[in-house]
């Protein structure tokens, strides 16, 4: 998967995708809403079971008690972890649509620096041209039909000379 100023290029095709609100940067760090570049690893597969399939036989499937901590002070940063959490997180189990299908990314994980920024998830999108928090977003449908054709040596490429920073 190769981040292009086209879009996301995978298998020989082009996917229309957004990207963080930050641009995208070589010096990613916590709040900047930015995309990290850099050859990342994929290294998860987490699914709404209650709203689609099972994407591909290696997805886990998100609970109703499944969070991110979001929180650099905390020893869990960058990591899955289970309500009641009292430290900063985000909520995997969302009321809207954009957790349905997420593809866990290596960036900055599993041991993470502090402040470079957590969890680079590629999502659906809130619609074309309306930027995430850092992550990559694509339609639907686009982001189903990656899922599926992920492989062990599947990453995502974020070249240098798309950063504005």
């Amino acid at each position: 998967m190769v981040l292009t100023r086209q879009g996301l290029r995978f298998r020989g095709r082009l996917f229309r995708c957004t990207i963080g609100r930050g641009g995208i940067r070589t010096d990613k760090r916590e709040g900047d809403g930015a995309t990290p570049t850099g050859t990342h690893r994929i290294v998860g597969m987490l699914y709404r079971p209650d709203r689609m399939a099972r994407p591909t036989d290696w997805a886990v499937p998100i609970g109703p008690r499944d969070l991110w901590s979001d929180d650099p002070k905390h020893e869990d940063y960058n990591l899955m972890v289970r309500a009641p959490y009292p430290f900063s997180h985000e909520k995997l189990r969302r009321a809207d649509p954009m957790y349905d299908l997420v593809i866990l990314t290596g960036w900055n994980w599993p041991r993470a620096e502090r402040g470079r920024g957590s969890a680079i998830f590629i999502h659906q999108w809130r619609g074309q041209g309306r930027p995430t928090a850092g992550c990559i977003g694509l339609d639907r449908g686009d982001l189903r039909q990656i899922a599926r054709g992920i492989r062990y040596e599947t990453r995502l490429i974020v070249p240098d000379h798309l950063a504005n920073g």
